[in-house]
């Protein structure tokens, strides 16, 4: 923390930025790591969801912070027993034939294998007194984040603002075992009849808030490529029932699974993909739905100012930002992602090349998007690990043509370039009787011009500021040598101490990157040497 604000100023409450290389962000992003890993489950889900918002974080602390896995020990038996009496009763009763070995641990929760009914089934059970824990570890948290936000500019303030609430909303929902069956049953309603996708049943009957028991569903990691191999699975049509899952769940029903990472999926023999643990899962309202879909097809078409548009409606570019700066980013980000044809690049690298920026450009991530960019990224990973060649715009712009989205952004189109072609017809109408109204009142000597000076960032400000420091500076230097060459001393000191102050402030109003210097360009070279960092 204290390294993070000597960076934004470096004498904490002063100075400019400090030039951090990336050795020492890395180096300290893996300090990091390791304080959440001692500090216990709270921080490392804290430290997941860092590792998804590049808005808040430099690229290096992303990239390290990604590499986070909630995998720790499970707790004794004993005490995971006393937590599902609790909430089921005696566990002999209820299952046969519970196996007291957890197949899996995490920082909130473990895992068994049991069988009700003759059925196999996986029985989720929260760790012991974690929610004490969780609350006192959140309360440092808000105390501790608006003491940054004191420090930083603007748009990381946004986003830091959300953080700690944002945070705290995620761990108490991915603890809640009755809304996880909730949100587990509906994505499941959402497949029903597609073969190609398989959601566990839950076992309401065997379910609490703090217990989940749900089918039992075997299948090869979808990682374990040599595995599919061996079973004859054909790995780029895996690849693409995920990702076509995927855009179904956050396009069309508005609810989705939130934590695609390798571990949580699987594919069985048939080749349909397996989902589990939905813990970690989202909802999108039909609005950001649709800028979504805006968002993609811009993409695909390579439009960069319906890009822009959508990022901003979005909220997730501020309406203040240097337009023509960022569609230069985005245009070098797509021209260097894409190949031969328009539509080989990836999402991932375009989503890469955006996220590098955040840190420095006025980007920021509302909490409802957040998830999102998370799973945008982590699916097309693992559809290129299936697929090396998977090409994830062919097949989202293949699945939005299919849905009508496309058709019906031309359509728009058409219609808004018609209702324009109106607006300028009646504009030119008008434009005759108000230009003879005007020239009639030049002819009056009536005629007035109002103009009115915008300076949102104070630029002019900046510049009376320093018309003045530098006006007090030029009258003191000639006043000091005259105190000192008539011998008075103590009146030259006085004044050559105010001429210095009044100097290092003028020269201090130079150093500060703001104001009328040039907004920072990127160009190829920036992009390739940033990768190759």
């Amino acid at each position: 923390m204290w390294g993070y604000l000597r960076d934004r100023r470096r004498f904490v409450v002063f100075g400019g930025p400090r030039r951090v290389s990336t050795e020492m962000r890395v180096a300290r992003a893996r300090r990091l790591l390791d304080s959440l890993l001692t500090l216990g489950p709270t921080f490392i889900k804290l430290g997941q969801l860092l590792s998804t918002r590049p808005d808040v974080l430099p690229p290096e602390y992303v990239d390290v912070l990604a590499e986070l896995q909630d995998r720790v020990p499970p707790a004794d038996w004993e005490n995971a027993r006393t937590v599902l009496e609790d909430e089921l009763g005696p566990v002999d009763e209820r299952f046969d034939d519970f196996d007291r070995d957890a197949i899996s641990g995490a920082s909130l929760g473990q895992v068994y294998t049991a069988k009700v009914d003759g059925d196999p089934v996986a029985v989720k059970v929260r760790r012991p007194d974690i929610e004490g824990l969780v609350e006192a570890d959140l309360r440092v948290i808000r105390w501790t984040l608006p003491i940054i936000v004191y420090f930083v500019d603007e748009s990381r303030s946004f986003s830091l603002r959300n953080l700690a609430d944002e945070f705290a909303k995620t761990i108490r929902e991915e603890m809640d075992y009755a809304r996880e069956a909730e949100m587990l049953t509906e994505i499941r309603g959402n497949f029903a009849g597609d073969e190609d996708i398989v959601i566990p049943t839950v076992y309401d009957d065997y379910s609490g808030n703090r217990v989940l028991t749900m089918e039992y569903i075997q299948g090869t990691k979808i990682s374990d490529v040599d595995e599919l191999d061996d079973r004859g699975i054909d790995r780029s049509q895996v690849a693409e029932r995920v990702e076509r899952a995927y855009l179904q769940m956050i396009i069309e029903d508005g609810v989705f699974h939130a934590d695609p990472h390798p571990g949580n999926l699987a594919v069985r023999e048939d080749g349909a993909v397996v989902f589990y643990d939905f813990g970690m899962s989202g909802r999108v309202d039909e609005f950001v739905q649709g800028k979504i879909v805006d968002f993609y097809v811009a993409v695909a078409n390579q439009d960069i100012d319906a890009i822009l548009d959508a990022l901003i409606e979005m909220g997730t570019l501020s309406p203040e930002a240097d337009r023509a700066t960022m569609a230069d980013v985005m245009e070098l980000a797509i021209q260097d992602a894409r190949g031969e044809d328009i539509e080989t690049y990836r999402v991932q690298q375009i989503i890469g090349k955006v996220e590098d920026t955040i840190y420095e450009f006025p980007l920021r991530l509302p909490s409802n998007l957040a998830l999102v960019l998370r799973v945008a990224t982590v699916v097309e990973g693992v559809c290129v690990t299936l697929d090396p060649e998977f090409d994830f715009i062919s097949v989202a712009t293949e699945y939005l043509t299919e849905q009508g989205y496309r058709e019906e952004s031309i359509r728009q189109f058409v219609e808004q370039a018609g209702d324009e072609v109106q607006g300028t017809a009646r504009s030119l109408l008008r434009v005759p009787p108000k230009l003879e109204s005007a020239l009639d009142r030049v002819d009056r000597e009536d005629f007035h011009v109002r103009a009115d000076l915008e300076d949102g960032n104070g630029v002019v400000d900046r510049l009376a500021r320093r018309i003045v420091l530098g006006m007090v500076v030029a009258a003191s230097v000639p006043t000091t040598a005259f105190l000192y060459a008539e011998a008075d001393l103590v009146a030259a000191g006085v004044a050559g101490a105010f001429t210095l102050v009044v100097g290092a402030a003028l020269y201090r109003s130079f150093k500060k990157r703001r104001g009328i210097r040039t907004t920072p360009q990127f160009t190829r070279q920036n992009l390739r040497e940033r990768r190759n960092d």
